[in-house]
């Protein structure tokens, strides 16, 4: 596991968010997590995921969507400062069941357990399912009101490598 990033040091926090580029003016919604629910948060409570490093928060999307999604549809990169701390964080020995820190449909008492986290702080961090390297920041919009903004938006670009023509092409 990765060690946790420096917090409380007066350092900025930065985290990381991918998004289709139509939806990049609202990528502190958390519309998406609230219709679907998601790895932290059950169906009905925004959540804005995002990661503690941009090659994670790309990973975090590829997973779901693909690499033909990231290569052939524009997508945006945001960077987010966290401008008040506290944030909480989750090491792997707080979670309940370890099956959660490992890919896989969430399930309930997953996402309630996250929930509840993230209504009593409004900003988790949590270890990351795609990437045991790595750190996934949550951020519920209504209790961490204030505490974040967007630092940058910037295009994403996918190295086509990652998309290569198949055989035949």
């Amino acid at each position: 596991m990765m060690p946790v990033p420096r917090l409380g040091t007066g350092d900025p926090v930065f985290a990381w968010r991918l998004d289709r580029e139509h939806h990049a003016s609202t990528w502190n919604s958390g519309v998406g997590a609230e219709k679907l629910g998601g790895r932290w948060n059950a169906r009905g409570q925004r959540a804005v995921y995002c990661s503690m490093d941009p090659g994670t928060a790309i990973l975090e999307v590829a997973v779901h969507a693909g690499f033909p999604v990231l290569d052939t549809q524009p997508h945006m990169l945001t960077c987010v400062e966290i401008t008040e701390e506290p944030i909480h964080v989750v090491q792997p020995g707080d979670v309940p069941n370890p099956a959660w820190l490992i890919p896989g449909t969430p399930s309930a008492g997953q996402q309630a357990f996250g929930s509840k986290l993230l209504a009593q702080y409004g900003i988790v961090l949590f270890p990351s399912a795609v990437s045991r390297f790595s750190w996934n920041l949550v951020i519920e919009p209504g209790s961490a009101r204030g505490r974040y903004r967007p630092h940058s938006q910037a295009p994403f670009v996918l190295d086509t490598r990652l998309h290569p023509p198949g055989p035949g092409s």
